[in-house]
C-alpha cells in the first residue's frame, strides 16, 4: 500500500474516533463553540485530505457534514436527531474506510441517501438560527460579513460595524496561529512507528534480559570472577533499556475508552433513558497488549450497566432518584496493576432473581443456592449461558457475554470482581497487570521441577511445620493453614499436577490472591525470585489450565509459569477473603470469636506487653539515622509522609545507632510509630483482662502464653501523634455479665473499642454490618446493649435501630449511636427510632460512660 495512504488512513481513523467522542459532548453542550470548532476542523481536514487524494465519495460526504455543522455554528439550534445523522455519516465514511483499507481504492456506489438527509436538515426553515452565531466561542476563523449586511447597517453603525469585524478577524488569525504552532510544536516532538517495531523491539529486549540472567547466573558460581563489575553494568543498562522499552508500548487508557460515549448515547435513544457517562483517569497508562485485550469487556459491561443496571426514568423518579442515570467509569495504578471501575446508580441485581434463575435452568440444585453466600450468588452471572433478562434483545439476554468478560480478564492474569447495592446500584472491579512481557516471579520447586509463580499475586510466604505457630491441618478432608487468626484453604502443588505424593503437615505456602479469593499453593521449596520473560507455550499444553506459559531460566532451564487462576479452578474456587476472615479457631480446632491475636514485644523493661495484632499496620525496622528530632519529638519520613515516633513510657531509650524496631499503626491516611526494644512473637488466644490498669497508657494486665502481660492502650497515644485523634480513660470495672454488641462497618474502629469495652469489664460481640448483627441477635445469646455507628453501608444506624425496635426481642434493648459528628438533627431522628444516647465517635470516655449509664438502667428495671 502508498505510505501516503497508509498515513491518511492511520490519521484519519484516528480523527473519527475524536469526532464521535466530540459530536456526544456537543449535544451535550450545544453552547460550546470549541468543541464545534475541533469537530468542524476534523471534518474539514478530512475533507480536504480525500480530495488530494482523488477519493471522490468521501469527499461528498464530508463536504454534506461540514455543511450541517456550518449550519450549527451559524446559530441554527443543535437537536438529537440532526447529531445522530451526522454520525452516522461518520459510521458510512468509516465503513469506507475499511474497504480503502482491504483493496487500496474507493469502493462503488453513492450516498445520496445521506447526503439528501443532510442537505434537507441544512436547509430547514422551521429551525431559526439563534440570535448571535457560535463561531464568536468557535476557533476557526469566521470570513468577514458580506457587503450586503453592512449596507443593511445604519450609516452611524457602519464605522463601529467596521471596527468590531477587523477586530474580530485579527483575534481569529492570532488564535489560529497559536493553534497551528501548537500542533507543530507537538508534531516535532513525536514520530509514527510501526506496532510491529515495538514488538520487535520488546522480543529483542526480552532476549537480552534471558541473556542477562544467564550470565548473572554464572557470576553467581564465580565469586571472583573479573566479570562482575562490567557484569553489574550491564545489568543496570539492560534495565533502563528494558523500561525505556515498555514506556513505549504504554498507551493510555482513554484509547480504549473512545468510543464508550458514542456506544453510551446510541444505548440511550434506544432503550429510552436518560444515561451520562463519566470518566475518570483516562490518562492511566498499561501496555498496548493489555489495553487491545480490556476493550471488549470494557464495551460489553457498560452495555450491562446501561441495560441492566440502569431503571426507565419512570422507575427513577419513583425510587426518589434524579431523572438521568450515571455510569462511571475509572482508573488508576496501584502497585504493579491497573484498577478499572465500572459503577451504575441503577437498581443493583436482584439476589432472589439470579437465585431463581439459576436452579430454573440447573446451573445449581436449590441446596447448593441455599448454601451460597450473597456474593457468591451475585457471582453466577459469570456463569456461561445465564441470563436474568426476560426476552432476548438486540443488546442482552443470550447468557453471552459476562463469562467472556471474565475468562478475557483470567487469560492476561486479571480478575473481575462485582458489588452490588440492591437499589443503590453495581459495581464491576478489573484488576489487571500492566504489562504481560516481563514480570518477576518467585520461582519454587515441587516434585523435584522448578516453576514460576507471578509475584503479582503472591501476598506473602509462610514455613508450614508440626511444631511450628504455622501447622497444615485438614477440616474434612480439605488442607487448611493456620494462619494468625484465620484458616486458609491450600491446595498442594504437586498433587495437583501429579508429580507424586508429598508429606501432608509439612512445606512452604506461597498465599496467592486472585480477586476476591485467597488461598495458600503448596510446595517443597522457594529458591529465588527472579524477572522472567513470557513465552507462550505449545499448542499441546494449552489445555492445561494450571500454566500461563513459559519461561527460560539464567541457568537455561525452560520451566512453567504457574496461572494462580487455573490452579484454583483444578479443584474448585477457593475459599473467598470474607468468609475465611470469619473462621477463627481455638487450640483445640473449633470456631470461636472470642480469640484475639497479639502481637507481643518489650520495651523500657524486661516485662512483656501486648497490643491487638489487628491495629498494627506494619511492622519496620529503620536505619536510625533516619529519625529526624523537631520540636524536642522524633519524626520519620514514612511513605512520602512525617510520621510521628512515640515511646511506650520514659525508659523506653531510642537508639542512635543501628536498627530501631517499630510498630506502626495507620488510619485514614495517617500513620504514627511507637518505639519500642524488641518484638518477641505473635499469639492468637483469648483476650481476658483480668487486672484493669489506672496507667496511662495501659487497658490492664492480661496472662499470655503463661506469662503476666501488659496490655497496652494504643487510643491513649493516638492523640498525641495527631491533636484531632480521639482521647479517653475510665478504668472503672463493670458488671462481667452483660453483653455488648458493637456495630461499626470499619475494622480499625472495631478492633480499638472492643478491647477498650472489654477491659471496663463487658462482654463484647463485634460484626461488622447491620445484617450480621440481626443474624447475631437471631441467632446467638441475649443482648444486653448495643452500639452501633450511623455511617454504615446498605443498612445504617437509623434503619438498624428501627428493625431493633420492631422486634419484639429486642424492643427494651438500649441502643447507643456512635457518629464522627453529632448534630441536633441527628439526634432528634435517633429519638425517633429508638436511640437512647448519642456519643461522638472519638468521644471514648463518653461511651463507657453512656455504656454503664445504660446497663444500670437495665440492671434497675430487671
Amino acid at each position: 500500500m502508498d505510505d501516503l495512504l497508509q498515513e491518511f488512513l492511520t490519521e484519519t481513523n484516528e480523527s473519527l474516533e475524536r469526532v464521535d467522542a466530540e459530536l456526544v459532548r456537543f449535544e451535550q453542550e450545544p453552547n460550546n463553540g470549541q468543541i464545534l470548532g475541533n469537530i468542524f476542523r476534523l471534518v474539514h481536514t478530512i475533507k480536504g485530505t480525500c480530495g488530494f487524494l482523488a477519493l471522490p465519495r468521501l469527499e461528498t460526504l464530508a463536504h454534506a457534514a461540514e455543511n450541517l455543522m456550518g449550519k450549527f455554528r451559524d446559530g441554527m439550534p443543535v437537536t438529537t436527531e440532526a447529531v445522530t445523522l451526522i454520525l452516522s455519516t461518520i459510521d458510512r465514511i468509516k465503513a469506507i474506510l475499511e474497504v480503502i483499507g482491504a483493496e487500496e481504492r474507493e469502493p462503488e456506489g453513492d450516498d445520496r441517501d445521506l447526503i439528501g438527509l443532510l442537505a434537507t436538515w441544512s436547509q430547514r426553515e422551521d429551525l431559526k438560527p439563534q440570535s448571535q452565531p457560535r463561531a464568536e466561542e468557535a476557533e476557526r476563523p469566521r470570513p468577514t460579513p458580506g457587503v450586503h449586511a453592512i449596507d443593511e447597517a445604519t450609516d452611524s453603525d457602519a464605522p463601529l460595524l467596521e471596527k468590531q469585524t477587523a477586530e474580530k478577524s485579527l483575534a481569529d488569525k492570532r488564535s489560529a496561529e497559536r493553534s497551528d504552532d501548537e500542533r507543530e510544536r507537538v508534531a516535532s516532538h513525536s514520530i509514527r512507528v510501526n506496532v510491529d517495531t515495538l514488538d520487535h523491539l520488546m522480543t529483542t529486549v526480552s532476549e537480552l534480559v534471558l541473556t542477562r540472567n544467564q550470565l548473572l547466573e554464572l557470576v553467581r558460581r564465580h565469586e571472583d570472577s573479573d566479570f562482575k563489575v562490567p557484569l553489574q553494568r550491564l545489568s543496570n543498562v539492560t534495565a533502563e533499556l528494558q523500561e525505556g522499552v515498555m514506556k513505549t508500548r504504554m498507551q493510555p487508557i482513554g484509547n480504549a475508552w473512545q468510543k464508550l460515549p458514542r456506544i453510551v448515547r446510541d444505548l440511550s435513544a434506544e432503550l429510552g433513558k436518560q444515561i451520562e457517562l463519566e470518566m475518570t483517569g483516562a490518562d492511566t497508562e498499561l501496555d498496548r497488549q493489555v489495553l487491545e485485550m480490556v476493550k471488549d469487556p470494557l464495551t460489553h459491561l457498560v452495555r450491562n450497566c446501561a441495560d441492566h443496571g440502569i431503571e426507565s426514568a419512570a422507575e427513577r423518579l419513583a425510587a426518589g432518584k434524579p431523572l438521568r442515570g450515571t455510569i462511571r467509569l475509572t482508573a488508576c495504578h496501584e502497585g504493579g496493576h491497573i484498577i478499572i471501575e465500572i459503577a451504575d446508580d441503577g437498581r443493583g441485581l436482584n439476589v432472589e432473581r439470579i437465585r431463581a434463575k439459576a436452579i430454573e435452568h440447573g446451573f445449581a440444585s436449590e441446596s447448593e443456592i441455599a448454601a451460597k453466600s450473597e456474593a457468591e450468588t451475585c457471582n453466577l452471572i459469570f456463569t456461561p449461558g445465564f441470563s436474568t433478562a426476560a426476552k432476548v434483545t438486540s443488546i442482552s439476554g443470550r447468557g453471552v457475554g459476562m463469562d467472556v468478560v471474565r475468562a478475557n480478564m483470567e487469560q492476561i492474569g486479571g480478575t473481575v470482581d462485582l458489588k452490588s447495592v440492591p437499589g443503590g446500584g453495581t459495581t464491576f472491579t478489573i484488576k489487571i497487570p500492566l504489562t504481560l512481557a516481563i514480570v518477576s516471579a518467585l520461582i519454587v520447586e515441587a516434585g523435584g521441577e522448578r516453576f514460576a509463580i507471578p509475584q503479582l499475586s503472591v501476598l506473602e510466604l509462610v514455613r508450614a511445620s508440626n511444631g511450628g505457630d504455622h501447622r497444615i491441618e485438614r477440616l474434612k478432608d480439605t488442607p487448611v493453614l493456620r494462619l494468625r487468626n484465620k484458616l486458609l484453604p491450600l491446595i498442594n502443588l504437586k498433587e495437583t499436577l501429579q508429580l507424586g505424593g508429598s508429606e501432608a503437615d509439612k512445606g512452604f505456602v506461597v498465599v496467592t490472591q486472585v480477586g476476591s479469593q485467597i488461598f495458600g499453593i503448596v510446595v517443597d521449596g522457594v529458591l529465588h525470585t527472579e524477572e522472567i520473560v513470557i513465552k507462550p507455550m505449545s499448542s499441546k499444553l494449552r489445555h492445561i489450565a494450571a500454566f500461563s506459559g513459559t519461561t527460560i531460566l539464567g541457568d537455561g532451564t525452560v520451566i512453567m509459569i504457574i496461572d494462580p487462576n487455573g490452579v484454583a479452578q483444578t479443584i474448585g474456587r477457593a475459599m473467598p477473603v470474607a468468609r475465611a476472615n470469619e473462621i477463627e479457631l481455638d487450640d483445640d480446632g473449633t470456631a470461636d470469636e472470642d480469640l484475639t491475636p497479639l502481637l507481643v514485644f518489650r520495651a523500657g523493661s524486661q516485662q512483656p506487653k501486648a497490643v491487638l495484632l489487628s491495629l498494627v499496620s506494619r511492622l519496620e525496622e529503620i536505619d536510625c539515622r533516619q529519625i529526624e528530632i523537631s520540636d524536642g519529638g522524633h519524626l520519620l519520613q514514612y511513605r512520602d509522609q512525617l510520621m510521628p515516633l512515640l515511646r511506650i513510657d520514659t525508659q523506653t531509650a531510642i537508639k542512635h545507632e543501628g536498627a530501631q524496631p517499630i510498630l506502626v499503626f495507620s488510619d485514614n491516611g495517617r500513620s504514627m510509630g511507637l518505639v519500642v526494644d524488641e518484638i518477641v512473637d505473635i499469639v492468637e488466644q483469648r483476650l481476658d483482662i483480668e487486672v484493669a490498669s489506672d496507667q496511662p497508657g495501659v487497658l490492664g494486665y492480661a496472662v499470655v502464653k503463661g506469662t503476666a502481660t501488659e496490655i497496652v492502650d494504643i487510643g491513649h497515644f493516638l492523640p498525641q501523634a495527631f491533636a484531632d485523634w480521639f482521647r479517653w480513660r475510665d478504668g472503672r470495672a463493670a458488671p462481667r455479665s452483660r453483653r455488648v454488641l458493637l456495630v461499626d462497618d470499619s475494622a480499625f474502629f472495631r478492633d480499638l473499642l472492643a478491647p477498650l469495652i472489654k477491659a471496663a469489664g463487658y462482654h463484647v460481640i463485634a460484626v461488622a454490618s447491620a445484617a450480621r448483627a440481626l443474624d447475631t441477635i437471631k441467632s446467638g445469646p441475649p443482648i444486653d446493649i448495643v452500639v452501633t455507628d450511623i455511617e454504615m453501608p446498605e443498612m445504617d444506624g437509623f434503619e438498624f435501630a428501627a428493625a431493633l425496635r420492631e422486634n419484639p426481642r429486642t424492643s427494651a434493648v438500649p441502643v447507643i449511636a456512635l457518629s464522627a459528628m453529632v448534630s441536633a438533627d441527628a439526634i432528634e431522628r435517633g429519638r425517633g427510632v429508638g436511640f437512647h444516647d448519642f456519643v461522638a465517635k472519638f468521644d471514648r470516655t463518653g461511651l463507657i460512660a453512656a455504656i454503664k449509664e445504660q446497663s444500670g438502667d437495665l440492671h434497675q428495671a430487671a
